[in-house]
């Protein structure tokens, strides 16, 4: 796929909405992005977390909001394009609001680093509103090149914190019910005292259960849990 060709623009999940950020003790990260999809004046903002902590939902959240406010808004992961991520991020352009997600992805690869360096200069000039995520802080990822770990250090640092088991639970069962899945309290305590905690396991295991009960045709049930992950 050439760099002119990528699926930068997207149609924006209904799902990840600032509504449906359940935002625990992140509060602060949550406004930090919603402020800058609406306020062309606002901070540029990079946020960090662990995997599945929230950082993709709020940056697609941050472009559809820009885009329901007439900003024009682009998204881009950086974790799959691996030896095309120079020529992507040189191609990024034109847009009001653009989210760059996976920065971690091409730390070390002196290339990428240095478009992404011009592509920061660049959004200054063209008064575009940048938001960065990684996993962790720009200075901890592993970048090399000085001046662009000094860029992304200048943003507003909105570090994401991991949820505790009850909200970890309120967003399980907010997309299951948007799935058309009733899990009970009862059901919720089985899965939380026998399966990982992380969103990341939680939604993948929900995926399964979502195949697995239209299939059989079964509500949630613990016996239903119980002979699947047995299984």
């Amino acid at each position: 796929m050439k760099p002119d060709q990528l699926p930068l623009t997207m149609r924006w999940p209904p799902q990840q909405r600032f509504e449906t950020f359940l935002a625990g003790d992140n509060a602060a990260a949550l406004d930090l992005v919603r402020r800058a999809a609406t306020d062309a004046d606002a901070s540029w903002v990079f946020v960090s977390g662990a995997a599945a902590g929230g950082k993709t939902h709020l940056l697609i959240a941050a472009c559809a909001a820009a885009s329901a406010g007439e900003r024009r808004a682009q998204y881009l992961s950086l974790r799959s394009l691996r030896d095309r991520a120079p020529d992507a991020i040189r191609a990024l352009g034109g847009s009001d609001l653009l989210a760059l997600d996976d920065l971690d992805a091409i730390a070390g690869d002196r290339e990428a680093e240095h478009a992404l360096f011009d592509l920061y200069n660049r959004c200054k000039v063209e008064k575009c509103t940048l938001l960065f995520a990684a996993s962790r802080t720009p200075a901890q990822i592993g970048i090399g090149l000085p001046d662009l770990i000094s860029r992304l250090s200048a943003c507003a640092q909105a570090p994401l914190k991991p949820l505790d088991d009850e909200a970890r639970r309120e967003v399980l069962r907010e997309r299951a019910s948007a799935r058309g899945i009733e899990l009970d309290d009862t059901a919720l305590d089985w899965l939380f005292a026998r399966t990982e905690r992380d969103l990341g396991s939680l939604t993948a295991l929900l995926d399964r259960l979502d195949r697995e009960s239209l299939a059989a045709k079964r509500r949630v049930t613990v016996p239903f849990l119980r002979k699947l992950l047995a299984s």
